[in-house]
C-alpha cells in the first residue's frame, strides 16, 4: 500500500485517528437528498495502554471490521512540500517526484513512502498556475502503524492527513464557483487550508496550538489572536496573488468552543473577508450523537470526522 489509496468503490469507512489523548474513530454515511450521516463515533483515552490495547477495544466495541480503515497520520508523521506541476506521464510520476523531492528530505528518498496532491490552477486558462503537493513519511513509520492495525486484524486500506480531511468539510461548504478558507486548532498547531472546486488549492500551518488560542489570560489570547490574524492574513494575500482567478468567499472557523467566537469577532475587525464559525451540523445530520452539538466536543473530533467523509461524492 503507497501514502494514500485511490480506490473509491466503497462508500463505507471508518477513520481512526492515534493523538496524545487517545484513539479516535468516526464513521460518516452518504445519504441522496439529505445531509450525510455521523454514523458512529468513540473516543478511548491513551493512558497508559498500548495502542494495540485500544485497537482491540474498537474492534470488540465497532463497526470496524465491517468498514474500510483508513489512518488520520499526527502532524510530525509526515511533511508537505509544494512543487511545480512535473509534466510527465501517469506511468513516470513516481520516479520524477522522487528525483524532485530527494534534496528536500532530511533523510534518504529510499525511505520514504509518498504521494502527490495536484492542484487544477485555472481551468479556464488551460491548467496555467497548475501545481502540486507532495505528501512524504518515512517507510518505517507507514510500516509501524501498518503493524499495529495488522496485529488486529484491522488492516488499512488509506493513510490520511489533517489537510485532506480538513477539506472533506470544507468542499461541502463551498459557494458554487467560490473558494472557500477553513481555520482549525488542536494540541499540534493550527491549520488554515482554502479549497476551491473541491479541491485542495492551499495548506499552510500555523505555529499556535488550541490551548494559545483558548488562553484565558485576557493579554496572552489577544497576543495570540494578533498572530493568527498576521499569519492568515499573508496567506490569503499570498494566496490571492497566485490564484487571482479564484474568489475567496469567506472564513471558516472550525469549533473550538468560545474562543471561536472571540477570534471571529477579532479577525473580522482586521480582514477583508466575511469570517463565520463552523458548526459541523452544517454538513452532517448528527441526530444520533447529540453530544456533538457541543462546540468542546465538535473541535475533539473535527479532524477524524473530516477523515470520515474523505469518500463521499467519490473524492478522492
Amino acid at each position: 500500500m503507497g501514502l494514500f489509496s485511490r480506490k473509491n468503490n466503497y462508500a463505507e469507512l471508518m477513520a481512526i485517528s492515534l493523538t496524545a489523548e487517545g484513539l479516535y474513530s468516526a464513521c460518516v454515511l452518504e445519504r441522496e437528498n439529505a445531509l450525510p450521516e455521523l454514523e458512529f463515533l468513540s473516543f478511548y483515552p491513551k493512558a497508559a495502554l498500548p495502542w494495540e490495547t485500544l485497537l482491540e477495544r474498537l474492534v470488540r466495541e465497532s463497526p470496524a471490521k465491517r468498514k474500510r480503515r483508513s489512518l488520520l497520520l499526527r502532524t510530525g508523521d509526515y511533511q508537505i512540500i509544494a512543487l511545480d506541476t512535473i509534466g510527465v506521464p501517469p506511468e513516470e510520476m513516481k520516479d520524477a517526484l522522487r528525483w524532485r523531492i530527494k534534496d528536500m528530505l532530511d533523510f534518504p528518498v529510499d525511505e520514504a513512502s509518498f504521494d502527490a496532491i495536484h492542484i487544477p490552477g485555472d481551468v479556464n486558462a488551460g491548467g496555467r498556475n497548475a501545481s502540486m503537493l507532495a505528501i512524504v513519511a518515512k517507510s518505517q513509520t507507514i510500516a509501524r502503524h501498518q503493524m499495529q492495525f495488522q496485529d488486529t486484524k484491522l488492516p488499512l486500506e488509506i493513510i490520511d492527513i489533517p489537510e485532506m480531511a480538513q477539506r472533506n468539510i470544507s468542499a461541502r461548504l463551498e459557494p458554487s464557483g467560490r473558494g472557500l478558507a477553513m481555520l482549525s486548532f488542536d494540541e499540534s498547531g493550527g491549520l488554515l487550508t482554502v479549497s476551491f472546486g473541491g479541491e485542495l488549492y492551499l495548506s499552510r500551518r500555523l505555529d499556535l496550538n488550541l490551548q494559545m488560542v483558548q488562553n484565558t489570560v485576557h493579554s496572552e489570547q489577544a497576543t495570540a489572536f494578533e498572530r493568527v490574524s498576521l499569519e492568515v492574513q499573508r496567506s490569503l494575500d499570498h494566496f490571492d496573488r497566485q490564484h487571482n482567478y479564484i474568489t475567496t468567499a469567506k472564513l471558516l472557523i472550525a469549533p473550538m468552543g468560545a474562543a471561536a467566537t472571540q477570534l471571529q469577532e477579532f479577525l473580522s475587525n482586521n480582514m477583508y473577508l466575511p469570517v463565520e464559525v463552523l458548526n459541523l451540523a452544517d454538513v452532517l445530520d448528527l441526530s444520533k450523537l447529540p453530544q456533538l452539538q457541543s462546540p468542546d466536543q465538535q473541535q475533539a473530533y473535527f479532524r477524524v470526522i473530516g477523515a470520515a467523509m474523505r469518500l463521499l461524492n467519490g473524492a478522492a
